[in-house]
Formats: C-alpha cells, structure tokens, sequence
C-alpha cells in the first residue's frame, strides 16, 4: 500500500496532482479550504483508481499540520508522499501591499508547508518517501508587480534545499518545482488584475500575456501533475535537492 497527501488538491495544479496520483498510489489524502471542491475532486481521485481522504484544514493554522498527519495516519497507517502545492500569494504591487497581505502569503504557502513537512517526517522517513514543495520561476526573476510570490517563491526553494539536506541522512527524497504561467483559476483572477493596467479587456490579456511572458501557450495543470508524478516515483528517487523549472520557456536563463 502507498499513501500520498496532497495540499491545495481543491483545485489548479493541486487538483490535477491528486487526480494524476491516483495511478500511482493506494491511497489519496486531500487537503484544502473548500469542503464541497475537495468532494468534487475526491470524486475524480477514486474514479481514476485511488481510495481519497477529504481533510478541509488550512494549513495557515498552526495546529492544521499536525491534525492533517495524524488523520492520514489514523486513517492509512504511512505517508510515502507529501506534496506541498497549497499557497495564493496576492499578486501586488510592492509599493501597495499591506502587512496583512504579506504575511498572508508567508502564513499558508511558507509557513505552512514547512509545519506539515515537519510533521510528517518521521513517517516519510520511515517510509523512505518523497517530498515536493511548489514554487514558481518567479523565485528567480522576482518583479515589483509581484514581489510577494517571487519572496515567498524563493523561501520555498531555499526551504527545499534546506529538507533535502536533512532527508539525505533520513532517506526522505526533496525537490522543488517552479510552474511559469499555468491556466488555472488563480491564473484567469490574475489576467483579470492585469488587462486593465494594459489598457486590455480579458480577452484581449489572455491572448496578449503568453507573448509578453516570450511563450508559446499557458501551461496545463495535468503537465504539471506529471512532472510531479515523477519526482515522487522510483525513477526520479536520486534526484534530491533539484529546483526544476516548468515554464515554456519563460525564464530565458539556463
């Protein structure tokens, strides 16, 4: 039996990513805020193979960590896979963000992924598992437009480098992924924000933004999910440490 949890699985990238694993493991823990999208989502993860655990926690509590860890326990007996995809940053303007919005932003993506990997490593070492924390390629071209998600986006990956370097000595497997531009919901709110200050109607952003990022299309959620499904299989078990980058192309940098 092999059991895997999956944050922000209500939707976007966390969604396809639960539904993805359900080929590959037993066992499917769903975490996220809205009750009746995860149930939604559960759906899918059992019609596609997988028996799901619906857990709607936030992880911007501190107590949620621990709770979502002894519920996968109680209820499957291993962890074998975290992945830490939960996490919107408001996409602000540097010079108008408030504090709250900020640590915001730090309280559920950051914080929170660092509470439920801690929690869970004692089963993931025992199991010899593997953890995934996602991130963004504006971790590596931070802008004022969106200086919060390019921030938090690189505490990610230096927390990942951070996990993987324990998870050497414990036999616990950590990467970080970086996404570009990826239509999902959060994605269609953001070019809402965005055509406006380009003089734009949404429409008009949505076909106009993949040209200005330099990219051929948006990314798919189930692309992601793959990539993610694979850093969390046998074939990828020596790669650790390993921030990899998804984006079309965006980021011109090798």
């Amino acid at each position: 039996m092999s059991v895997a949890i999956v944050t922000g699985a209500s939707q976007g990238i966390g969604r396809a990513t639960a539904i993805r694993l359900a080929r590959d493991f037993d066992r499917v823990a769903l975490v996220a805020r809205n009750r009746d999208k995860l149930e939604e989502a559960a759906a899918a993860v059992k019609a596609a193979g997988a028996e799901p655990l619906v857990l709607d926690l936030d992880l911007a509590e501190p107590p949620a960590a621990q709770a979502i860890v002894d519920a996968v326990l109680q209820a499957f007996g291993r962890i074998d896979a975290l992945l830490n995809i939960a996490g919107a940053v408001p996409q602000i303007d540097l010079f108008e963000m408030t504090d709250a919005q900020w640590e915001g932003g730090l309280a559920l993506k950051l914080h929170g992924a660092r509470r439920l990997t801690v929690a869970a490593w004692p089963a993931l070492r025992q199991a010899r598992g593997s953890v995934v924390l996602m991130s963004g390629n504006s971790a590596l071209v931070p802008k004022a437009p969106y200086a919060a998600v390019g921030t938090i986006n690189a505490a990610i990956v230096a927390l990942a480098k951070a996990f993987s370097d324990r998870g050497i000595a414990d036999g616990v497997q950590v990467n970080s992924v970086l996404p570009g531009p990826v239509m999902t919901g959060r994605r269609q709110s953001y070019l809402q924000h965005w055509a406006p200050l380009h003089g734009m109607t949404v429409e008009q952003a949505t076909e106009a933004f993949p040209k200005e990022a330099g990219i051929a299309r948006y990314g798919e959620p189930e692309e992601i999910a793959e990539l993610m499904a694979f850093l969390v299989s046998p074939g990828a078990r020596w790669m650790t440490g390993s921030a990899l980058r998804m984006d079309g192309g965006e980021v011109k940098s090798a």
